[in-house]
């Protein structure tokens, strides 16, 4: 396959999903009819909303990193007026979309994609990533029904601790809330989170603002919804500690704390990478190119011309993303 250097590659067919500065696109190469996504950033948005940082702390991440549940990063390059980030097109859609049309999942079910996600984070962090905005918008299902990690604009790589305050306020760390300086835990806390929204149908600190969501978070005060079973509720609670020399995932033996937990007993770790355990959801998925497990958007400003407005950038804003 011929490397894609340029959008006029590709054939941008439609919008799969939107960001605050960009949108993800079904797209076909024009030689091979082969199907990807696409990320199109506009860079006049990501310089006017502070994102320089980390638009390419996601693509020098996921340039170094492969892993059977993290999406795929092949190409990126940009114009005058775009970044574009080339992925496998992941047809299966969001975990999210799945969760709530079922309203919450079964036991087994929650099982298994936290097995996917154990295994993800944990090469991150072997790769000193920290990922911190694990949630269910961002797992997507491959066709199979196996997870695909996705989004890493929050994404870094730590030598020690960081003190960006980012992600989703029902799945930050209190850590994070209390600008304490954060590291890879703040990974483990959220799939605590995860789990429980899995099990219960919603997260376990949740109001109408986020800063009543942070209040619920930092007093550690969870109700406990009655779907949830004592040893999945156990793990959760491991996952949920404060202190963070002390929460799962997070000591001395690392993830091989969680994996060892009971709420696992059943699992083969060695088949779970090799994606030998029976996905519980099957995607239905007519053809590649499918998009019926995504949302519908809007295409009348497809045209890639017309995202934005065009903008003329300084040569400073035009040589921040020069080696993109």
């Amino acid at each position: 396959m011929e490397p894609i250097t340029s959008i006029d590659q590709l054939h941008v067919l439609k919008t799969i999903g939107t960001g605050t500065f960009g949108r993800v696109c079904l797209a076909q190469e024009k030689d091979t009819q082969s199907y990807l996504a696409v990320k199109i950033l506009a860079i006049s948005d990501v310089i006017r909303l502070k994102q320089v940082e980390h638009v390419k702390n996601e693509k020098e991440i996921l340039s170094d990193i492969k892993h059977p549940f993290i999406v795929n990063l092949w190409y990126h390059f940009h114009d005058t007026n775009y970044l574009y980030m080339v992925f496998d097109y992941v047809s299966g859609g969001e975990l999210f979309s799945y969760l709530r049309n079922s309203g919450r999942f079964t036991s087994s079910t929650a099982m298994f994609y936290t097995t996917e996600i154990v295994l993800a984070l944990e090469y991150l962090h072997s790769q000193s990533v920290v990922y911190r905005d694990l949630k269910p918008e961002n797992l997507l299902l491959d066709r199979d029904g196996h997870l695909k990690m996705t989004d890493f604009g929050f994404a870094k790589k730590l030598s020690d601790r960081t003190w960006t305050l980012c992600g989703t306020p029902e799945y930050l760390a209190p850590e994070i809330i209390q600008s304490k300086g954060h590291n890879r835990a703040v990974d483990w806390w959220a799939l605590g989170v995860l789990i429980y929204e899995m099990l219960a149908g919603y997260p376990p600190f949740f109001d109408k603002n986020p800063f009543g969501i942070y209040e619920k978070i930092l007093s550690g005060k969870i109700e406990w919804s009655s779907h949830l079973d004592p040893i999945s509720k156990d793990l959760i609670k491991k996952l949920l500690v404060h202190d963070r020399t002390k929460r799962l995932g997070n000591m001395k033996n690392g993830a091989d704390d969680i994996k060892r937990h009971r709420w696992f007993k059943s699992i083969d770790w060695a088949d779970v990478i090799l994606k030998k355990l029976k996905p519980p959801i099957v995607p239905k998925v007519s053809y590649d190119g499918d998009t019926s497990n995504f949302d519908s958007y809007p295409e009348s400003d497809l045209k890639l011309k017309e995202i934005i407005a065009e903008v003329d950038l300084d040569d400073d804003d035009a040589s921040l993303f020069a080696d993109f």
